[in-house]
Formats: structure tokens, C-alpha cells, sequence
């Protein structure tokens, strides 16, 4: 293959950072059977093979700026670490070591793999930095991955890989002199706007971050989705509702009523696909409306949610952050410094509808991804659900939430799913 380069997006390039702190997404799987190093060794390579960004390095030119820089996939192997299973929560320990551990990304891939090797079980981390990968693409791959676990064989096509903003905005809409107009004034006026905007210096000292994992029975997350057809409203809705009450309910005055949740921009932009490697995130903000019954409230919530769906501009909002790229550093330093204004962050990944029995082993679990990095509140809740289980992965650092509130949190969106289903 023919090396090929892109300059990162400014989304891209403000997770990216000066590429020396990590903000690294984990996702975590669990098998059941022996699978050989060969074996997965030559998974990766034909996974690096499809996804060219999976076998690239940052390049950074005489403006400072970085590239994407394919390689060879062969001279540019994806790194993997093994060590010994000794328990069933190893997993998250190696998680937590996985966030703090940055990418080399001028030498090596920005993809690894750590291996937590067991003698019946084994744990599997994928680890990306953020900047190449969302966790839809991670899931993507991971679904590629396990195919050639179980045979070398697979055939999972090639990627054409997105090489600039040309290939994932519509001809008409870049060639459109009033949107192109309109959309530069306003990212104009956005740089600007961070030019000007005064911002503290002062770093929260995060301290220790840490990781609560939990799942739902198979009773209780059946009921919910009972629950939520039943009131015309989402899943997503419903959870969105339960972690701000349990915020509120348990940090009081210190609670935002506020939670800020990523937007898969594949729904909005068929332009990208499911397996792009790729991370451009959109984002709504949510808050609860005061409601004397909860369920009334989640139905507010709905359409809220609905309404601010419908207002996204995919398209738009690239075309005016690319504008914003001499305000990068201005824009990183605000998310840094900036006083916390949201509670969390949350993120529903949906039902995970992968196999969980193959020829030569069974995937146990797919555990929710986790997430953490060095831009303001790392307080993050992501969930999906696998095997008719709905899994919570919960991330935050004691600066920001106090373990112990963290674990309160987690008993009360437990106890509030339990009792609006009535168990």
C-alpha cells in the first residue's frame, strides 16, 4: 500500500494534545478458550492491514502541525503486553494502568493491545488513543478482531480511509458559498472569542483515578426495556434521567444538573461508516426539569432530547471547527482550567449484538469501554449491554468525585432502575 497522510481535524488535534499526556480509551473483552500469540498476532496484522490508520505514526511538519502517517503494517506492529490472570478483576487494575500509559506516537502505533492470560479465562484490552478512535470504530474492531481470532482466515475487507474533510462532507454543502460563508464567520468569531477569553492557570489536582464496574441481571435489564417501550421513551432517555437524579440526590449543592452526552455523528452523516477508524465527536447537553413524578419528567426529557437531535448540523459544526485550529491551544487550556460546569459525562453504547460462541472459544463478556484524559472533568459513565446484560463502566478521579460519593452514585442508579420497574 502507497503511504497516505492527513492532517488531523481540530477535534483530533485537541484530544491528540502535544501527544505526551495520554487520554487513552480501553476496551475490555473476556474469553473463554486457549487462543496462541501466532494467532493473535496475525489478527492484528490483517486488522492493521484494513485500517491504515491502524498502522500510522504522527508526523509533525515545519508548522508544528500533525499528520497521520501511514507505515508498512509489518515494520509497525501493534504492540501487545501479557501478563499473568491471577483473578477475575485484573482486568480493571490493568485498565487503570492503561490510561496513565501514553502513546509514543512519532515511533509506534496509536493502538496496543494488553493480554491478561489465564489458563481457561483470559481478559483482552483494546487500547487506542482517542484521537484515532471512538468507541464505535473500537467496537468495530473489536467484532474484526475476534473473527480472525477464531479464524486467520477471515475475510473482513479493506477500510478506505478518510484522508481529509472532503470525504466526509457533501460536495454541495463545501461548494455552497453562503454555508461555507456562514460557517467560517461563526468559527471566526469563535476563535476570537477564545482569543479574548481570560483563563485561569490553576490545575485541579485530579488525584487518584478510578474505575467502578457493575452489571445488570438479565431480569432487571429486560424490565427496563419492558419499561421504557411501554412509556415511549429511550433507553438512553431513561438512563440519562437516573444518573442526574443520582447526582443530585447525592452530591446536593455540589451537583450541576448537567450531563453532557456524545452523539454517534455515523447516525447524522452516512459519509462515515460503522468501521472508519475515527473520532469526531457531536454533543448534546442535558439537564432534569423540576417534575412532581419521575416518569413525567423522563418524557420532558425525551423531548428534549429530540429537539436538540434534530437541531445537530454534522456538517456545519466541522466546517466551522476547522476555522477554530489558531485556537486550539486557547480552547484546550478553557476545557483544562475551566471550573467544572456538568456533572458527567454519559455515554450508552447500546446493545452490543456480537456472537458469543465461536468455533474455537466463547466471549464471556464485552465490558463497557472506559475513558479518561487530561482535559477538566474526567467524571465519565459509559454502558452498553451484551448477552442481555446491561453493563456499567464508571470512571472518575477523587479531585473531581470523591470515591465514596462515586460509589453512592452508582447504589442509587441501581436502587432508581430497580424501583421505577418495580423489582
Amino acid at each position: 500500500m502507497n503511504q497516505i497522510k492527513r492532517k488531523l481535524l481540530f477535534g483530533e488535534r485537541m484530544l491528540y494534545g502535544d501527544g505526551t499526556s495520554p487520554f487513552n480509551l480501553v476496551l475490555p473483552f473476556k474469553i473463554k478458550g486457549e487462543i496462541s500469540e501466532n494467532i493473535l498476532e496475525s489478527a492484528l496484522l490483517n486488522i492493521q492491514k484494513k485500517h491504515p490508520w491502524l498502522a500510522a505514526t504522527i508526523e509533525i511538519d515545519d508548522r508544528k502541525k500533525p499528520w497521520f502517517t501511514t507505515r508498512l503494517a509489518a515494520l509497525l506492529k501493534v504492540p501487545v503486553r501479557i501478563v499473568e490472570r491471577l483473578n477475575d478483576t485484573n482486568w480493571k487494575e490493568e485498565s487503570e494502568r492503561e490510561w496513565h500509559l501514553p502513546f509514543d506516537g512519532a515511533m509506534s502505533p496509536l493502538f496496543r493491545v494488553t493480554w491478561i492470560k489465564g489458563l481457561v479465562y483470559s481478559e483482552f484490552l483494546l487500547v487506542f488513543h482517542h484521537c484515532l478512535c471512538d468507541g464505535t470504530a473500537g467496537l468495530s474492531i473489536l467484532r474484526e478482531i475476534l473473527l480472525l481470532l477464531d479464524n486467520p482466515d477471515t475475510k473482513i475487507g479493506e477500510e478506505i480511509a478518510i484522508q481529509s474533510i472532503n470525504d466526509i462532507v457533501p460536495k454541495q454543502i463545501l461548494n455552497s458559498y453562503r454555508k461555507r460563508t456562514k460557517n467560517a464567520l461563526i468559527g471566526k468569531m469563535a476563535t476570537l472569542a477564545l482569543w479574548i477569553m481570560p483563563v485561569k492557570k490553576v490545575v485541579i489536582d485530579r488525584k487518584r483515578d478510578f474505575l467502578i464496574h457493575w452489571k445488570l441481571k438479565e431480569e432487571l435489564t429486560s424490565r427496563i426495556l419492558i419499561f421504557c417501550k411501554a412509556n415511549k421513551f429511550t433507553v438512553n432517555t431513561l438512563l440519562s434521567a437516573i444518573v442526574l437524579k443520582a447526582f443530585h440526590e447525592v452530591r446536593v449543592e455540589k451537583s450541576f444538573n448537567k450531563i453532557s452526552l456524545p452523539v454517534d455523528i455515523r447516525n447524522l452523516n452516512p459519509l462515515i461508516k460503522k468501521d472508519h477508524v475515527f473520532a469526531f465527536g457531536l454533543m448534546i447537553v442535558l439537564s432534569a426539569e423540576k417534575n412532581d413524578h419521575f416518569i413525567d419528567g423522563v418524557k420532558q426529557l425525551q423531548k428534549k432530547v429530540d429537539q436538540k437531535l434534530a437541531k445537530l448540523d454534522p456538517y456545519a459544526l466541522m466546517m466551522m471547527m476547522e476555522v477554530c485550529h489558531p485556537a486550539l491551544q486557547n480552547f484546550s487550556k478553557l476545557l483544562k482550567y475551566g471550573k467544572t460546569s456538568n456533572d458527567c459525562m454519559f455515554s450508552n453504547l447500546g446493545k452490543l449484538d456480537f456472537p458469543h460462541e465461536y468455533e474455537n472459544f466463547e466471549l464471556v463478556t464485552i465490558y463497557s469501554p472506559s475513558v479518561i484524559g487530561p482535559l477538566g472533568n474526567t467524571t465519565t459513565i459509559l454502558t452498553s449491554t451484551f448477552r442481555n446484560e446491561m453493563d456499567f463502566s464508571f470512571v472518575a478521579s477523587e479531585g473531581y468525585l470523591p470515591f465514596r460519593d462515586a460509589q453512592f452514585i452508582q447504589e442509587k442508579v441501581i436502587a432508581l432502575l430497580e424501583e421505577c420497574v418495580k423489582i
